[in-house]
């Protein structure tokens, strides 16, 4: 798909779906159990891609664990000790709806995301798996779509390739092949079972695109009177000129009123010595923790959110900005990078909760520095 995804219906609409389901499970049950989910919707990509979230939660909680100084977590007795472990806690899911609603939600989006934008799911697969062969090989287990380019980057990453060129195999393999996926409209008729999808509403420029657009064509009747001019070049209308603003500038000496836009977007910039400050007063120390790269430290909601709010649904714009910010040495330096590429360009409300939790994340990559 070329066109931009609508995240606010897609939001929408995957918000509507886990209110509904969990209005019917949790009506008369406390707890979701593992073997309930698998059956949970009338749409088995969605229920797998629901156990793929709980699997991903254990996933980061082991890594968590296993940054003990204390146990070899290496020796063999003990891995294979953790994966009998994992196979009885498989068999013990339990979650109350409070926790598991984000879950299922979340599952929706990625599952609307596999079925209409492929070459966006799997790109965001890759920032999640980089170079892991083995984490493409788990993620088959849960991904029933489009097989064909899920085991050609497990292909390539058994093959060693870094990021960068997972990124461009996924790209040539998707053109090859793009016109022969699986119809997204097939693929989540399922969910029309719970709540109506409206496929055309999941793209931006059939509600937003045509908007803007509009005024772009008012400066083209400008070049009409130059061409009246150079029609009756004979007769030279002096007159006509002097009112135009532009001659008004040549004879006044007030050249300087083009800058004071520049006051108001001074308003709009984000004082990174004022948010440093914020960032480390007591109110934010819940929010403490170093992060190596801002795309390790992104959860994928905030993913959807940022590429959504800040970047103008353009992933490939906030993967820019990330990695940019991360080639910053220190956090002014981010910050005034942003003012300078992003505040302005993108009009960021500097006030929102948005601009604040991408602040916070950028304090967190630069806070031990």
């Amino acid at each position: 798909m070329t066109d931009k995804i609508n995240f606010n219906y897609l939001e929408s609409y995957a918000q509507k779906v886990s209110e509904s389901v969990c209005d019917e499970y949790f009506r008369s049950r406390k707890y979701m159990t593992g073997q309930e989910i698998i059956q949970l919707t009338p749409s088995q990509q969605v229920n797998l891609m629901t156990i793929r979230s709980l699997f991903n939660a254990w996933q980061e909680e082991m890594e968590e664990l296993k940054k003990s100084p204390y146990f070899d977590y290496r020796d063999i007795a003990v891995d294979n000790a953790l994966k009998e472990f994992m196979n009885v806690l498989s068999r013990s899911i339990k979650v109350e709806r409070r926790y598991f609603e984000p879950l299922l939600k979340e599952a929706v989006e990625d599952t609307i995301i596999l079925a209409i934008d492929p070459f966006m799911f799997f790109n965001i697969l890759i920032d999640k798996g980089q170079e892991n062969e083995q984490y493409y090989k788990d993620s088959k287990k849960y991904i029933k779509w489009h097989h064909e380019l899920l085991t050609h980057l497990m292909d390539k990453a058994s093959m060693g390739l870094t990021v960068p060129d997972l990124k461009m195999a996924l790209r040539n393999k998707y053109q090859a092949i793009h016109r022969d996926l699986d119809n997204p409209e097939i693929l989540l008729k399922p969910l029309n079972q719970i709540q109506h999808l409206e496929l055309i509403q999941l793209f931006e420029d059939k509600s937003h695109n045509p908007t803007p657009e509009k005024p772009e064509p008012k400066p083209e009747p400008k070049p009409e009177p130059l061409q009246k001019e150079q029609v009756t070049v004979e007769a030279k209308p002096v007159a006509v000129k002097e009112p135009e603003i532009n001659e008004e500038q040549s004879t006044n000496p007030e050249p300087q009123q083009p800058k004071m836009p520049v006051s108001g977007e001074s308003e709009k910039e984000i004082d990174p010595a004022l948010t440093w400050a914020k960032f480390e007063s007591e109110t934010y120390s819940y929010m403490k923790g170093s992060i190596d790269t801002l795309t390790d430290g992104l959860a994928l909601n905030q993913k959807f959110m940022f590429t959504r709010e800040l970047f103008q649904g353009n992933h490939d714009l906030m993967k820019h900005a990330l990695k940019s910010i991360d080639n910053c040495d220190s956090f002014m330096e981010a910050v005034e990078l942003l003012n300078k590429r992003y505040v302005h360009e993108l009009n960021w409300n500097k006030h929102s909760e948005e601009v604040n939790e991408f602040l916070q994340l950028v304090f967190r990559k630069f806070e031990s520095k």
